[in-house]
């Protein structure tokens, strides 16, 4: 029904507009079906989909499927698609992109490539969850009248990750805060060869507020991540005895491991003393894929650790 009432209101604005239907008219009902009248109404006379010639439009208003679509598009509609696709015309998706299953983001089969979508109300995971996201293209967010306290009968169990849902979390320091204000990270070097994404890691630990940033680095490494860095300082650290007396300083206050840091026994060894120590801690790669074969040697230590613990 969106696209019969975009296309009445575009003739009525005095645009040239051809309709394409996919599927039968015979099996509108409720507003759909008011929306179709409407539309005959002004005068446009749709045609069949698979006649339309989607490379001489102006723009493309895609409101073929909808958000619920539980099957791979496939057969004439797919090869429709696809010719959209194919063209250079812009695409204006209507609540979201044909083909895009609108609970996983996923493409079912083939899939429209918007430039903008218009979704309503709130917006739903197939817009922000890949292929999704990239298919959705500009997203505009309309609200039509549905009561906000709709929500509460709907009660999602998903939120959009954004800056007002955490952004309170990062204070903005005062002129008398000193740097061990704003907390002291540790993240762990990977071996020589291997330093790379410990370095970003502390790089984004600065940027993200942190007052002071530790790299702890193997003994062979430590000229490799000398040379790269300045405002992070720089520690030799040889083993998990060594993070353990490392933590012993408690002006760490979090820390960060995996990253190029190599999935073995020594790894695990590692975690292990993280998990003891109390400290709000991020495991990534290695520090995760080091105890692939024995997952539940991680799940066990993480329940019971004493601080936040971040799996990515």
């Amino acid at each position: 029904g969106d696209g019969f009432v975009a296309a009445r209101l575009l003739r009525e604005a005095g645009f040239l507009v051809e309709v394409g239907l996919a599927g039968s008219a015979d099996r509108l009902t409720g507003d759909a079906k008011i929306a179709w009248q409407d539309m005959l109404a002004h005068g446009i006379t749709p045609i069949d989909a698979g006649d339309c010639r989607p490379e001489e439009a102006g723009l493309i208003i895609d409101a073929l499927l909808g958000a619920g679509l539980d099957r791979p598009v496939a057969g004439a509609l797919g090869n429709l698609i696809g010719r959209m696709n194919r063209s250079a015309v812009p695409v204006l998706a209507v609540d979201l992109p044909s083909g895009i299953n609108g609970a996983t983001g996923e493409a079912m089969g083939v899939a429209v490539i918007a430039r903008h979508t218009v979704t309503f109300f709130r917006k739903k995971p197939g817009h922000l969850l890949y292929p999704g996201r990239q298919h959705c293209g500009e997203i505009t967010l309309a609200q039509i009248g549905i009561s906000a306290g709709v929500l509460a009968e709907i009660r999602p169990q998903t939120v959009e990750n954004m800056p007002q849902d955490w952004g309170k979390a990062f204070p903005l320091p005062v002129a008398t805060s000193h740097k061990y204000d704003r907390g002291h990270a540790l993240v762990l070097s990977g071996p020589a060869h291997h330093t790379g994404a410990a370095r970003l890691a502390s790089k984004a630990a600065l940027r993200a507020g942190a007052g002071l940033v530790t790299l702890a680095s193997p003994s062979e490494a430590m000229a490799e991540n000398a040379a790269h860095v300045t405002a992070i300082m720089l520690r030799e650290m040889a083993d998990a005895d060594a993070l353990e007396a490392m933590l012993g300083d408690q002006r760490f206050r979090a820390v960060l491991a995996g990253p190029g840091g190599g999935a073995d026994a020594a790894m695990r060894d590692k975690v292990a003393v993280i998990l003891a120590s109390g400290r709000p801690c991020v495991l990534d790669a290695d520090a995760l894929t080091a105890f692939s074969t024995g997952p539940d040697a991680l799940f066990s230590r993480t329940r019971s650790a004493r601080g936040d613990v971040v799996l990515t």
